[in-house]
């Protein structure tokens, strides 16, 4: 009884666990195609936080789902995705503290 128990427990854990990885994948893929809309409709500007973010938080997501499948092509190009976006984060923060820094005292 008890190991049937167990079975029965480790099947549901990693059918949730399978399925929080789809439902990543999913969002991650949203979001992709969301900051790709925005961009592309000039809504939102392409070196924006926001832009960056919604592309490093779809590209993680994605990579998780395809790695998890096997898809090791697709695990390349959203390593480098993942980089570009942390890259670009970077150079806006570090604009911004550069500009705060040039600006006078008050």
């Amino acid at each position: 009884m008890h190991s049937e128990r167990s079975v029965v427990f480790a099947t549901m854990t990693w059918m949730n666990s399978q399925l929080l990885i789809e439902i990543g994948g999913w969002i991650g893929t949203a979001a992709l195609l969301l900051a790709y809309g925005l961009v592309s409709t000039r809504r939102l500007e392409g070196d924006s936080v926001l832009y960056q973010v919604l592309n490093l938080i779809g590209g993680t997501l994605v990579l998780i789902n395809f790695f998890y499948h096997g898809a090791m092509p697709s695990v390349a190009v959203n390593v480098f995705w993942i980089a570009i976006g942390l890259f670009a984060l970077s150079r806006v923060f570090v604009a911004r503290r550069k500009a705060a820094g040039s600006r006078p005292p008050t």
